[in-house]
């Protein structure tokens, strides 16, 4: 029996790109992966051009292809969350449907898949971006990967080869600010890249403006990161060390030299001393907190990949 490959499209307002792109997924699955079967999954993401009905269509026409329809636009990883809910393949591939994920890549992800690895990246070479999204990705991608709990790899996005545990694993995972990416690598399973150039988005404008970028990037860091908690004790040190400083200055100042300060100086100085003391005691504030928001999450403690245990041979003993 062939083995079953899923892929999942998160679509959102594609009127020009989705016939095209379904069809030429289809013609790569069908020419490079003769021995596996595959399902496609759409699932559009509240989409209000004529998206929905093409979807229709093209379901009507190859039974492989299923489709999934948001009551409104909840977000690019919700809709990647439904099709990995909906998915049935013993290996699941998600990408964008703008042909910026060329689905000339996948064979070589599977290959990548049957020699062990169970979650395979498309890793970008080069990117036809614009040059503001080049740059704020890359400073996103390098702040997180210095503030990040876990290493999560540098130049992929949602294009990528998840096998069945892995799926399995990652839907137990409940949060509801879903940063796939990062809850991905954080299930810790053997992962390899392929590497390929991307290329321009054929059709449409991109469905990642300023807002939900900023949106998307919160996510990712304060999902993986406790470090913006952990910032009110290195200001409260801070304030702390030049309160210090100031008053040992002051005190030198007045005894060597004879120089008077007023109460005033006095009081701001220790103000600046107290205000940092603030700041620690809200550092310690954020510790129970994070620890609540670490609990609340309800990630499970540990993910087992396999189990093997010795079968008995029914002999009592």
């Amino acid at each position: 029996m062939s083995r079953l490959l899923s892929v999942v499209l998160p679509v959102y307002n594609e009127e020009e790109s989705i016939q095209p792109f379904v069809k030429a997924l289809c013609a790569v699955l069908d020419a490079e992966l003769p021995d596996y079967s595959y399902e496609i999954i759409c699932v559009d993401d509240g989409s209000v051009d004529n998206t929905r009905m093409l979807l229709r269509e093209i379901a009507q026409q190859d039974t492989r292809v299923r489709v999934v329809s948001f009551s409104r636009n909840f977000g690019h990883q919700a809709a990647l969350t439904a099709g990995l809910d909906r998915s049935r393949g013993d290996a699941v591939i998600t990408m964008d449907c703008d042909f910026q994920d060329p689905p000339e890549v996948i064979p070589e992800l599977v290959v990548a898949w049957e020699q062990g690895s169970k979650v395979v990246y498309a890793r970008r070479k080069a990117r036809a971006d614009a040059f503001f999204k080049k740059v704020t990705a890359g400073l996103f991608y390098r702040l997180i990967d210095r503030l990040s709990d876990v290493q999560i790899p540098r130049q992929v996005a949602d294009f990528r080869l998840l096998d069945r545990v892995v799926v399995d694993n990652l839907l137990r995972l409940g949060e509801q600010a879903r940063y796939l990416r990062g809850m991905v690598a954080w299930l810790g399973f053997r992962s390899a890249f392929v590497d390929f150039d991307r290329p321009e988005r054929l059709h449409g404008e991109t469905h990642y403006p300023l807002k939900k970028m900023l949106r998307f990037a919160m996510d990712g860091l304060v999902g993986f990161s406790l470090a913006p908690l952990k910032l009110a004790l290195w200001v409260g040190m801070l304030s702390i060390l030049l309160a210090l400083g100031f008053i040992v200055y002051m005190f030198i100042d007045h005894f060597a030299r004879g120089v008077d300060y007023p109460l005033f100086k006095w009081l701001t100085v220790a103000l600046f001393g107290f205000m940092g003391a603030q700041f620690i005691l809200i550092w310690v504030l954020g510790e129970y907190v994070g620890r609540i928001y670490g609990d609340v999450r309800n990630r499970p403690l540990y993910v087992v990949e396999e189990e093997t245990r010795a079968e008995h041979d029914g002999e009592g003993g």
